[in-house]
């Protein structure tokens, strides 16, 4: 006999198996937050050579506070999607560099970053039963991951004592927006420990599409072309500078490099992460309870050397 089967059908059929075969997986969502340190990568402060990319430049003494709240659903064994609302302050500084031409540009800003991202974790190595316990309570993980989001920034200069917004000023004659778009990657791992706490370590950076995170960017601009006379003077800082030689000066001057625009800002954190895990029944379970059903005549597998032993059936003979 040749059975045939409609598109819907076969479209139930494929879903019914599918149902099934997820019927017993456990479905787990984590909640908490993070502290830690972040770190700016960009156009100001650095080292000795010119601008270099990811943690080349990053200065350790302009390390800042980063928190961030989050919550985490296992979509399976391997992975999870993790979306977080976090702040971070960023600073930089170039009385800082030991670059004769970044300290000489002598610029400083603070920015205090708002977050929000989501990302996918691949959950790439894993150990179960830490405790031996084998009812996997403990557990070990570590996970790589990646995103998109957006974040909120206004970056600020230390001027007179005071710090003073820049974005208004427009120290470029160029106009950029205070939200912008980010990708997270992230590394970590964490542990969990008696099904329902974790605590972890995780490393993430930023990489935006803004090159104003520090209001640097582009190149000097005629001072007559700012929107206002502070516009100008935190443009261009170099005669706050009383050892500046008048030749070098001439480095500082419109139409030459005040930054590079052919990378765009970042910024990294480092934080500990703590956790608390809220296990729930699978979808399958939920929807569909039938599928965990038992039958009385069949007893399960794993009941072990304590299996329920059933009634035994008479089976009465009709004469």
């Amino acid at each position: 006999m040749t059975l045939h089967f409609t598109p819907l059908k076969k479209a139930f059929l494929v879903a019914a198996l599918f149902i099934g075969s997820m019927a017993n997986a456990q479905y787990y969502w984590d909640a908490g937050f993070s502290l830690g340190a972040a770190n700016y990568l960009g156009d100001m402060g650095g080292n000795v050579l010119s601008r270099r990319d990811f943690v080349s430049d990053m200065k350790m003494s302009e390390t800042h506070l980063s928190m961030n709240g989050f919550f985490r659903y296992k979509l399976n064994p391997w992975f999870s999607l993790k979306t977080n609302l976090g702040w971070s302050r960023i600073s930089g500084d170039d009385k800082l560099s030991t670059n004769p031409g970044r300290n000489g540009r002598n610029l400083n800003f603070r920015n205090d970053v708002i977050e929000l991202a989501t990302q996918v974790q691949f959950t790439f190595y894993q150990i179960h039963n830490l405790g031996r316990s084998y009812r996997h309570q403990d557990n070990f993980k570590a996970y790589v991951g990646l995103g998109v989001g957006m974040a909120y920034h206004n970056p600020k200069a230390l001027y007179d004592g005071v710090y003073i917004p820049l974005r208004g000023l427009k120290t470029e004659n160029v106009g950029y927006s205070k939200v912008a778009a980010i990708i997270p990657m992230s590394g970590g791992f964490y542990f969990t420990f008696d099904k329902n706490y974790r605590i972890g370590l995780d490393l993430s950076w930023r990489t935006t599409f803004t090159d104003y995170l520090d209001d640097v960017s582009s190149r000097y601009v005629d001072p007559s072309m700012l929107p206002s006379g502070l516009s100008a003077e935190l443009a261009n800082r170099t005669d706050e500078l009383s050892f500046l030689d008048p030749g070098f000066a001439e480095n500082f001057t419109p139409g030459n490099k005040r930054g590079d625009n052919s990378h765009n800002d970042s910024y990294l954190t480092s934080s500990i992460e703590f956790s608390y895990v809220f296990q729930g029944r699978s979808v399958a379970g939920a929807r569909y309870p039938w599928l965990h059903k038992k039958r009385d005549n069949k007893p399960s597998k794993y009941d072990g050397p304590r299996r329920k032993r059933y009634p035994v059936r008479k089976i009465r003979l009709k004469w």
